[in-house]
């Protein structure tokens, strides 16, 4: 059954199930605050690995979809994805992730790929996304299936639709921390450098012991992004040349040849975390059926397409949602 379907957000998450809701047929039209490049995704490095979300059945679930579909993108050059091959260092042993499994290619380092100051580290090749690029290409194929994106800051998820039987599909990131409200939602803020590409081919990702400061390596083609941040509870998205110049520098002591890099970009995003990711429906107080899909704070590239198949199955299964006087039935 087509249904009238209004999705609440432009990044990644928003669009790709905006994206998968107008392909299966339904009449999509997304409102965001922002536009697709000025959101939180338009930041991300984008490496897919879904670290440290929760909860982890349903994580691995949508992570192993996830990882097929851009995997099947990688061969298209216009959704700037590709995968990438590369290495994840650390100082100590450590047990891998679960979702590690998914990668049938990720072996234990050489003695010879292992960086001076590192005693472990796995090789392997995961889907990597030019995320401006990449936006854009959701966006061109929401449009191609008929979808729409209007520009709107909303106050309220009441506010996306005046039709009761309009599905509302809330992907708002931390948005949703007032539009919900949901104040179990915060910002992890993360900041990434792009520079010029000296030749770069491999992502490097490194454990540096400090859960603040990240080091990350991710080359696209002509530019490299350079990670990075996670600081929980910071809500400002101003450049700040100090934590550049630090980030620059942790990465030159890996990788000698950014030090003759040029810095193209500074990129300051707000990963909406909370406990555990929120994929459910329930009935607003007007009676609309209403579908939220937030909370993916870092994974929403890792998350996107398993957890946009589960929102089209919840809208698949929204028919007996009928609006009445006092709401629906």
């Amino acid at each position: 059954m087509s249904q009238r379907v209004v999705v609440v957000g432009a990044g990644v998450v928003g669009l790709t199930s905006a994206v998968r809701l107008a392909e299966a047929g339904h009449r999509v039209d997304v409102v965001a605050a922002e536009p697709p490049q000025a959101t939180t995704s338009a930041v991300a490095g984008a490496l897919w690995g879904p670290w440290l979300v929760e909860p982890r059945e349903r994580v691995l679930l949508w992570a192993a979809h996830t990882l097929k579909v851009l995997g099947e993108l990688a061969d298209h050059p216009s959704s700037g994805v590709r995968v990438a091959t590369g290495v994840e260092v650390s100082r100590m042993s450590y047990d891998p992730p679960d979702w590690a499994g998914l990668l049938p290619d990720r072996t234990p380092c050489t003695s010879e790929e292992i960086p001076p100051g590192y005693s472990q580290g796995f090789r392997y090749s995961a889907p990597l996304a030019d995320m401006p690029v990449h936006l854009d290409y959701l966006l061109t194929r929401l449009r191609a299936a008929g979808g729409t994106l209007t520009i709107q800051r909303l106050t309220s998820l009441d506010q996306a639709s005046t039709d009761p039987r309009a599905v509302i599909v809330n992907c708002s990131g931390i948005g949703a921390r007032q539009l919900v409200p949901d104040m179990t939602l915060f910002p992890v803020r993360g900041y990434h450098v792009v520079t010029t590409n000296p030749g770069l081919t491999d992502f490097l990702e490194a454990d540096t012991e400090d859960p603040a400061d990240l080091l990350a390596i991710y080359p696209h083609g002509d530019h490299v992004i350079l990670g990075g941040t996670a600081e929980p509870e910071a809500w400002d998205r101003a450049r700040d040349d100090a934590i550049a110049a630090a980030i620059v520098a942790r990465c030159v002591r890996l990788e000698p040849r950014l030090a003759k890099a040029t810095i193209i970009e500074h990129r300051v995003g707000l990963r909406p975390t909370r406990a555990s990711i929120r994929v459910e429906a329930e009935r607003s107080a007007l009676g609309s059926l209403v579908i939220h899909n937030y909370g993916h704070s870092g994974a929403g590239v890792s998350l996107g397409w398993g957890c946009a198949e589960e929102v089209v199955s919840l809208v698949s299964a929204a028919g007996f949602w009928r609006p009445t006087k006092g709401g629906c039935v």
